[in-house]
């Protein structure tokens, strides 16, 4: 699925795009399944709190900005079922973190029109914590991006810094953890736009961020995380939940008991 010089990329820059995963025919269903969710299970909010928001949008916009969102869209719609268990995208995975690939969640975040929420710089750690780098996320984009749009941004080469601290509490209580913008800017990032059916991995510690959305179109795309079975989650989404292996093999460690029916 990946070739060598894929791999080495991704292990060099802490991302990857890869064409294509989808063929057109499967894109549409994935498309036609996420809008019947949104009409009957997401909830839009305004998004991810915190200082942030000022730092990148004047306060007009960041009173308009919104974000669509739900998770586990693989428990209501077997398309997504069939997407979060992909063969080709199982095969890429288990040539990026071995051959043993546990599904560990979906979540659907779409951009609305024209005040599309921005995320700030981050990574995925601080919301789902794991015990090192052997997690994947990977976004499946159901439309084509641009930067009018908002499309995913990368800081090469940052997953190799590891988990970095983040600001999750200000003055005014508990908000969505982020980089400090003043250390951490999305001028500095590199951008990977990606057309429908294309796949783009990450690392759970690769820096990221995005734009907003200027565009008179939703910006739709749902994030699938991966992981080693080995690389045991210490807190945040999903935590204690068994996931669906993907590829491989559930191999039993010291002190593993068979996992919980109820």
């Amino acid at each position: 699925m990946l070739t060598q010089e894929q791999i080495s990329s991704y292990h060099e820059n802490g991302f990857l795009r890869i064409p294509e995963v989808f063929t057109p025919e499967e894109t549409r269903e994935l498309s036609d399944e996420m809008d019947r969710l949104v009409e009957d299970w997401a909830f839009t909010s305004p998004g991810w709190t915190g200082p942030w928001r000022l730092a990148y949008m004047d306060p007009e916009t960041e009173k308009l900005s919104k974000l669509t969102a739900m998770h586990d869209l693989h428990f209501y719609s077997v398309a997504w079922m069939r997407a979060a268990t992909n063969p080709r995208l199982a095969k890429a995975l288990s040539q990026l973190l071995g051959q043993n690939v546990e599904l560990h969640h979906t979540t659907m975040h779409i951009k609305p029109p024209q005040t599309g929420h921005p995320f700030p710089m981050h990574q995925d750690n601080p919301f789902y914590g794991h015990q090192d780098g052997r997690f994947i996320d990977t976004l499946v984009h159901l439309d084509d991006t641009c930067h009018e749009n908002g499309e995913i941004r990368f800081l090469a080469g940052s997953h190799k810094m590891g988990h970095l601290e983040h600001i999750t509490k200000t003055e005014e209580g508990p908000c969505s953890p982020h980089l400090p913008t003043d250390e951490f800017h999305l001028e500095d990032t590199v951008a990977v736009p990606a057309k429908a059916g294309d796949v783009v991995l990450f690392c759970i510690d690769t820096v990221h961020g995005s734009y907003i959305n200027q565009t008179k179109r939703p910006r739709r795309l749902v994030r699938m995380g991966y992981r080693d079975p080995d690389n045991r989650q210490e807190y945040g989404q999903s935590m204690g939940r068994p996931g669906v292996m993907v590829s491989g093999y559930r191999l039993r460690r010291e002190g593993d008991e068979l996992l919980p029916i109820a």
